[in-house]
């Protein structure tokens, strides 16, 4: 079996597109989905700084479009992976947050032109959201995990995300953040992650909003794999307040 996994937000790093312009094509694709975007992708990927790119507006779309083109060199796009050295096996393709975008275009849920447009209006969207208030994300690495939560809500936090055995992601407020990191739980550390807000939060309600007016208008063809979202965050005294919807990172 061949697995897929997309990243989202907070893989992106500066000139992370350089070396793939080397590929036949690759210069014409980054300038194409960047016109899909609004955005100078090409740009941001290569001469981009480490600010420039946190914003979340284009971090989104640059994420996916790197991600798709990836996909493309596999042999994968559009429609499920189908590197040679794996044809005959099944394929699994999921998404960690708005790499559940890229996983729908790859899976034939969505069209490439239609994820790029989605992530890039997603993107804007959650940027607004972030302007309201400032917050953040961290990674709460270790620690046991009841200690942890129970730290996180001592905080005024949401557990955001569970990204695996050992790291339960908090957002939320920058000064809870910070108190989080000041007094870890016992055996944890704090890691902030390169995000411009607290999202899979309920900060990200006007975000949410505004996607799911656009959403409703898109209908994958008859012939498309079925998608599950990703969690965002373990069972817990601490309920996460999820928004905008499964994939809001």
């Amino acid at each position: 079996m061949l697995a897929v996994l997309a990243p989202g937000q907070g893989a992106q790093k500066p000139g992370m597109l350089t070396d793939w312009l080397d590929l036949p094509g690759a210069e014409a694709f980054f300038r194409w989905a960047g016109a899909i975007a609004d955005a100078d992708l090409l740009t941001l990927g290569t001469t981009g700084d480490a600010e420039a790119i946190t914003d979340t507006a284009v971090t989104q779309p640059l994420v996916v479009a790197m991600s798709l083109f990836v996909a493309r060199e596999l042999g994968g796009l559009p429609g499920p992976v189908n590197h040679s050295p794996h044809a005959g096996r099944d394929v699994v393709i999921t998404g960690h947050s708005v790499g559940e975008l890229t996983a729908a275009a790859l899976a034939g849920v969505l069209s490439v032109e239609a994820a790029i447009a989605l992530t890039a209006v997603r993107g804007r969207a959650m940027a607004a959201a972030c302007a309201q208030t400032p917050t953040g994300m961290s990674a709460v690495l270790g620690g046991e995990p009841d200690e942890v939560l129970a730290a996180i809500e001592e905080h005024g936090l949401t557990p955001a995300n569970m990204n695996g055995a050992g790291q339960i992601v908090a957002a939320g407020a920058l000064d809870g953040l910070a108190a989080l990191k000041a007094a870890p739980p016992t055996k944890a550390r704090i890691m902030p992650l390169s995000v411009a807000g607290a999202f899979h939060t309920e900060y990200m309600a006007s975000a949410r909003t505004e996607l799911e007016g656009l959403v409703g208008g898109l209908s994958p063809p008859s012939r498309a794999a079925s998608c599950s979202p990703t969690p965002t965050a373990p069972p817990s005294r601490a309920a996460p307040r999820r928004s905008p919807g499964s994939s809001a990172r």
